[in-house]
């Protein structure tokens, strides 16, 4: 193969292959290694695929063991290190909101095979417009419901009621999914200023039309976007910039419920069956991946597969379960990020022709800092230097960190978990969703993580990590380094969950950000953003013009108060199957004036918008702004 990709510095001086083998020697030289950052694997990568290093074997994790970090109560760390006293930032509300009237369930409890395990994801979605959020929560299914011999788990929309409180609207508004759901991907896809809904499952997946009524309609076959087998978490952008939304939809692994992949059975070796010698359900290694899939939309409601031709197939089978358009390279075009599971990652540069440069090894993201593939699930873009850079973090596997990827300019990334101390911490958990938020209004992004196992068995070991895990908030300071907050007991930070999907709003548009985690098997958390701060705010909900996409989705917005300059980007997806707010949350520390608002819009188009007053939440209509 000689296509030829960047190097780490613009030129495209080395070839893909070429960088394969370069990665493939550095990730066994340094598995060899005893330095402290650099962690042995237990298991290597039998042969290089094309492009890259064929998953190894041995489940999930990458990283190999690691010795148990226990509590002074000798707790697993996951489920421990509790203080007494503390800043109290969020509280769980679940059930005085009354999200816990609503489970979620997923196969059987000792998830036996994979299929049980991946759990589902969260979109925050203003579908009535009434200015307020409303929550929609994927859910699983059963072997008996998928047989038909029971009646299907049904996923959740839930109207926020304007008074703390939401009321499941699921039946009433046509969208209960009732199949084997993963993820799902919120966006205006047909330009009526109505926000839809895209839900991936095992099987066919669906796309709910908004009728502007309260309820939806089902359109993924008409629109052609129904696939089948196990899709994950979708992304939207308009990749093409012809003003529509495009949709990109990973793949999982190819699955079939006649024949699962059991321990010890003819499907799968049984090296791809064992953790840290414990028998464990089988994946995603030894497993058949299953193809991306990028769908051009037409802009008569239908869509036309066009995976091969931008070149964003996944020849490799890889494992998605994340994704993400957004703008890495600051070109005005969306790129493309997907996070596999124990496979390098693809970082896709958007040409502007239709196609997609895989600069996935080039760029620094498809490994990590010692030349090895993580078992990635979820993915946070936010520029937390404040230097108009987005940066990226991914949550991996337990037994390994999570990864923060610096953005030096230029599409080149360099992971810098380590020296912003923010990778030790990470090591027990097993990470999920995650999203960079300002939780203090401070001006300066942080880190959320949502937590748990794949593997019931890990509550029977003395490995240090648990099934059920407590969520990660890391304190940006000052761009310079994350500081872990502590979990104070009888807050949301000391809650177990065994998290999944995550998402990130202004659920009671107070101006401070919540989090909302889809708990395999469980009800779901509500973190109520209840921190004492007093800083100032602003939140922008960006509208485009006719030759935008209606709700922005792909616009950047610099917005410069006092000495600080913040980016925000408008996407949808990202967090393991999930999607945040759509309106964009600036903190303003004790600065009550801003100097400019900066609007990139999609189409190319840049306008600066005056907004003098703080602690509101402002529309941004494209058109309406001062070009420059």
């Amino acid at each position: 193969m000689t296509v030829h990709h960047r190097s780490r510095h613009g030129s495209p001086s080395i070839t893909f292959a070429l960088y394969a083998a370069l990665f493939l020697s550095t990730a066994t030289s340094i598995a060899q290694s005893t330095t402290p950052n650099s962690h042995s694997t237990d298991t290597q990568s039998d042969k290089p695929q094309e492009g890259g290093q064929a998953p190894a074997t041995g489940g999930s994790n990458t990283g190999g063991a690691h010795p148990a970090v226990l509590d002074e109560e000798k707790r697993p760390i996951t489920a421990g290190g509790f203080v007494k006293s503390g800043p109290i930032i969020f509280q769980d509300i679940a059930a005085k909101a009354g999200l816990a009237s609503w489970t979620h369930t997923m196969g059987t409890p000792e998830k036996k095979f994979i299929i049980e395990t991946i759990g589902s994801g969260i979109g925050l979605i203003d579908y009535d417009n009434d200015g307020w959020l409303d929550i929609y929560l994927v859910n699983g299914s059963t072997y008996d419901a998928i047989s038909g011999k029971a009646t299907p788990p049904h996923a959740a929309l839930f109207h926020n009621n304007h008074d703390g409180t939401f009321t499941d609207v699921t039946a009433k508004a046509h969208v209960t999914n009732d199949r084997w759901g993963i993820g799902v991907a919120i966006a205006d896809y047909d330009n009526d200023g109505w926000p839809d809904i895209y839900v991936t499952n095992f099987g066919k997946n669906r796309l709910y039309h908004n009728n502007h009524d309260g309820t939806f309609t089902d359109v993924a076959e008409k629109a052609g976007v129904a696939l089948g087998n196990w899709s994950t978490g979708a992304t939207w952008g308009d990749y093409d910039g012809d003003g529509r939304l495009d949709l990109f939809v990973p793949g999982y692994v190819h699955y079939d419920l006649a024949n699962q992949p059991g321990s010890g059975g003819k499907e799968v070796s049984y090296s791809f069956c064992q953790f840290r010698g414990e028998k464990v359900m089988c994946g995603p290694r030894g497993l058949k991946g299953e193809p991306d899939h990028l769908f051009h939309n037409n802009g008569d409601g239908t869509f036309t597969d066009v995976s091969e031709k931008a070149g964003v197939s996944d020849k490799n089978g890889y494992y998605g379960l994340s994704s993400v358009f957004v703008d890495v390279n600051n070109d005005g075009k969306p790129d493309l990020l997907v996070a596999n599971d124990s496979t390098p990652n693809y970082l896709y540069i958007n040409k502007g022709d239709g196609t997609f440069e895989d600069a996935s090894y080039a760029s620094g993201y498809a490994l990590n800092e010692n030349g090895r593939e993580t078992a990635s699930m979820g993915i946070a873009t936010g520029d937390y230097r404040n230097n108009g850079l987005l940066d990226i973090y991914n949550t991996t596997f337990s037994d390994d960190y999570n990864p923060l990827y610096r953005n030096d300019g230029d599409a080149n990334f360099t992971d810098i978990s380590y020296q912003m101390g923010i990778a030790e911490p990470t090591i027990p958990f097993l990470g999920w969703g995650t999203a960079f938020l300002d939780f203090d209004n401070d001006g300066w992004k942080d880190l959320i993580v949502a937590n748990g196992h794949v593997y019931p068995q890990v509550d029977r070991t003395s490995w240090g990590t648990t099934w059920a895990e407590r969520p990660l908030l890391f304190h940006n300071i000052d761009g310079k380094k994350f500081d872990l907050e502590p979990a104070v007991e009888g807050t949301a930070l000391a809650s177990l969950y065994v998290g999944r999907g995550m998402a990130v709003g202004d659920l009671f548009n107070d101006g401070k950000l919540d989090v909302v985690i889809n708990a395999l098997d469980r009800h779901p958390g509500l973190l109520r953003n209840v921190s004492r701060d007093n800083h100032h705010w602003i939140e922008l909900k960006l509208v485009g013009g006719p030759k935008s996409p209606r709700d922005a989705i792909g616009s950047t917005v610099y917005l410069t108060a006092g000495s600080q300059k913040q980016r925000g980007d408008v996407t949808s997806g990202g967090s393991f199957a999930s999607t945040h707010d759509p309106r964009l949350h600036f903190g303003l520390g004790d600065i009550t004036t801003i100097d400019s608002i900066e609007v990139h819009w999609p189409t190319g188009t840049k306008e600066n918008f005056a907004v003098t007053k703080v602690d509101q939440i402002v529309t941004l209509t494209e058109g309406k702004g001062t070009r420059f």
